[in-house]
């Protein structure tokens, strides 16, 4: 009929939006809320004696300080990558490229056996960083280095497509102005890498604060000194202390919130100061 709306094959709004909120609900919404229920049991007193524990405390220093450093690290190191594997060609490309997946497909219990086994004092870097006074494994350098480990990809993989899509044109033009190669990465192409490389850095940190498998072996689970988070909650399940156990769940699920909440505006306002520009 002349004049009338055409049809869309897929769902409309109104349905697409009704199945996107079930799904988030059942999926993410809902248990968090259980959170929240199961640690109303506490009284305040009692959920504040627990989340301020000073074994609790340290370790939440553990844990989100090595997710931090971490983060730091595959973002500065992830780029790199991305960038090697984006603008160079050489020999073993796809197998390098393969290889940043590895993480994914390797369950976290062998990757933190194996890193625990290369690490210990009588492993084979181990044995090596040990008479220099370096000790890796059961500290939280060993922590730290599993979260890079399993977080690399993440970085990786969301910088790299940004990356394939720039028009290499504009840093031609930067240079033929005169710009040096290394003014041009600074004021060029790292404002449009910018957000991906922050959005990579969030996931790499949100995945390294919850991370448990791979880093349980190496950490040596010493109480006050490398004992994570994760390790925690699972102790207090075992002790069937539930609501102790989802009130430091709490903590952390708020603290990471904030922490991402904070990263995801200053994405939004590097690419508002990008499209201003």
């Amino acid at each position: 009929m002349k004049g009338s709306k055409p049809r869309n094959v897929l769902p409309g709004f109104g349905l697409s939006l009704g199945f996107t909120l079930f799904y988030l609900s059942i999926i993410v919404l809902i248990p968090l809320a259980a959170v929240f229920f199961k640690t109303a049991e506490l009284s305040w007193s009692e959920f504040w004696s627990t989340v301020t524990n000073a074994r609790v405390l340290a370790s939440y220093r553990v844990s989100f300080t090595t997710a931090f450093l971490a983060g730091l690290v595959n973002a500065v190191f992830g780029l790199l990558i991305a960038w090697v594997l984006v603008r160079y060609r050489f020999p073993g490309k796809k197998l390098i490229d393969s290889l940043v997946d590895l993480p994914f497909a390797l369950p976290t219990a062998v990757a933190g056996i194996a890193l625990t086994a290369i690490y210990a004092p009588n492993g084979w870097i181990g044995s090596i960083l040990e008479p220099l006074g370096v000790k890796v494994a059961y500290s939280p350098i060993g922590i730290t280095i599993a979260l890079i480990f399993i977080g690399l990809p993440f970085v990786v993989r969301t910088v790299q497509p940004v990356l394939q899509d720039m028009e290499k044109e504009t840093e031609e033009a930067a240079v033929m102005l005169g710009a040096y190669r290394l003014r041009t990465f600074w004021k060029v192409v790292l404002p449009e890498l910018m957000p991906a490389l922050l959005t990579g850095f969030a996931l790499a940190f949100a995945r390294g604060i919850g991370e448990y498998g791979s880093v349980v072996f190496i950490s040596g689970n010493m109480p006050l000194k490398t004992e994570i988070t994760p390790l925690l909650i699972m102790t207090k399940l075992e002790q069937y202390d539930y609501a102790g156990a989802t009130a430091i769940a709490l903590v952390l699920l708020v603290v990471s919130f904030l922490m991402l909440l904070l990263i995801n505006i200053l994405q939004w306002r590097m690419n508002r100061r990008t499209v201003s520009d």
